[in-house]
């Protein structure tokens, strides 16, 4: 396909992890602003569209460009004639995210984390399958040829879904790979530029079959494994202490760390000290869900969160948006995300490799269930995205992967059927799971509690 003209819809776009880092990804290609070219923000809370339209003006004005952007609150308007649609979705994240993390912990179930696997990642993706499928499905109408480039979680089970139950093409990406890098190379004392390697498996659950020194090709894995014995076990415990044990266990670094590669395996509730403060409150004080007040997030124990004055005070949650939501100095820099060079290599047909990127498994990854979405390396030219050949990973790790894979396809038929019963044969596939009465206690309770976004759905 010849480009004579771009047009690129960020839906989702009062997203501060991603709206920011892509508009400026998009203003600093040259490739790119070589066409004319035209950027629409789409988001459905006003607000939201108007903060993330006031950076985009800024960030415009520092570039220099001579880029069309502007904003919508309809979703027709904005993927209409869209070359490309880029999806960071997600509705009252926190106040849902915090059930999600409680809930199934309190019927026994050992989840330290709420966001791709286990019951709570469950229940995330049901929320987020219908607004994403709608905006899939509208694609089919308004831009049947574009490309869904998604980062909303929980993103394997979402890229597997979309590309089941539409004709629409989708990628999903991630920057878990590179932070599976950064750990290595710190192991190593090393630079992130100095090292290659190659990673696949699992959305947030891949691992490095192979690391290199990128000037020499050495094989790093005798050293890492040298040097990870070095390290002192305490040093950055939430973020790789699991890790650390995984790569003893089955002799390869997993990535992208603790929290999220624990949401697939039972065990990781040792490895994980800050669960017991993620989204915290007094039940006796403050009810959470009734109130909409949700607690403060705690993502891990690395950043120290418990290390403030007894007498600070948290900024208000709309002022910490919009401070978030800012040019901290007057320049743009490029991030380290694949949604806009993917662009550039299918509009300029660069066959560009990309290391990790979410396709279905269409024979690539031996030894992992076919039609599954799956993460790893892609080549991307005018023809789309190629996922690439890749060896075949150990049969436990293999056995890990496949068993959320099933948990896919069943998530994805509990939806389509509207059936709670697809549901817990899921949610009892899961390793998190101990109990069948609180499964389906708690599956009761999920549905009721958020009833207002999840399908309708029945035994």
């Amino acid at each position: 396909m010849k480009y004579s003209k771009l047009k690129i819809a960020i839906i989702g776009a009062g997203s501060v992890n991603f709206c920011p880092p892509t508009l400026s990804d998009i203003l600093l290609s040259d490739m790119l602003n070589s066409l004319p070219l035209e950027v629409c923000l789409m988001d459905i809370d006003e607000k939201a569209l108007r903060v993330s339209s006031k950076y985009a003006g800024e960030a415009l004005k520092v570039s220099g460009r001579d880029v069309k952007i502007w904003s919508t609150l309809e979703l027709d308007d904005a993927v209409r004639d869209a070359d490309f649609v880029i999806t960071a979705i997600e509705v009252e994240r926190e106040n849902y995210w915090s059930m999600d993390f409680h809930i199934p912990r309190r019927y026994g179930f050992r989840q330290v984390y709420g966001e791709n696997g286990g019951p709570g990642g469950m229940f995330h993706t049901l929320r987020n399958l219908p607004p994403m499928l709608h905006i899939a499905h509208r694609m089919e109408e308004l831009c049947p040829n574009a490309w869904l480039i998604n980062y909303t979680n929980p993103e394997a089970k979402l890229v597997e879904a979309i590309n089941r139950l539409t004709k629409i093409h989708a990628v999903g990406v991630c920057h878990g790979y590179e932070m599976g890098m950064y750990q290595m190379a710190h192991i190593l004392g090393m630079k992130r530029e100095e090292i290659d390697a190659v990673g696949y498996g699992l959305n947030h659950f891949g691992w490095f079959t192979s690391v290199t020194e990128k000037a020499t090709g050495k094989d790093l894995y005798p050293l890492l494994r040298e040097k990870e014995a070095e390290c002192h076990w305490l040093a950055d415990w939430d973020g790789i202490g699991l890790s650390r044990m995984m790569f003893r266990t089955y002799g390869l670094y997993p990535y992208p760390g603790t929290n999220h590669i624990g949401e697939y395996i039972a065990w990781s509730d040792e490895f994980l000290a800050s669960t017991k403060i993620q989204y915290f409150f007094d039940p006796v004080r403050e009810h959470p869900w009734e109130t909409k007040k949700t607690p403060r997030f705690v993502y891990d124990f690395s950043s120290n969160p418990t290390g403030i004055d007894i007498h600070d005070k948290n900024l208000s949650k709309d002022d910490e948006y919009e401070k978030i939501f800012s040019l901290k100095e007057p320049k743009l820099t490029r991030s380290a995300e694949y949604g806009i060079p993917i662009i550039e290599a299918i509009v300029f047909d660069l066959k560009r490799y990309i290391p990790s990127l979410n396709m279905p498994n269409k024979g690539t990854m031996p030894g992992i269930m076919e039609d599954m979405c799956v993460e790893g390396p892609c080549v991307i030219d005018a023809e789309g995205v190629h996922p690439q050949p890749v060896e075949a990973l150990p049969t436990a790790i293999s056995a890990m992967i496949n068993t959320q894979g099933a948990i896919h396809r069943l998530v994805i038929e509990a939806y389509a059927e509207k059936s709670k019963n697809k549901l817990l044969q899921a949610m009892l596939l899961d390793p998190t799971i101990s109990n069948y009465n609180n499964a389906v206690a708690l599956i009761d309770e999920m549905c009721e509690r958020q009833k207002e976004i999840l399908p309708p759905m029945e035994w």
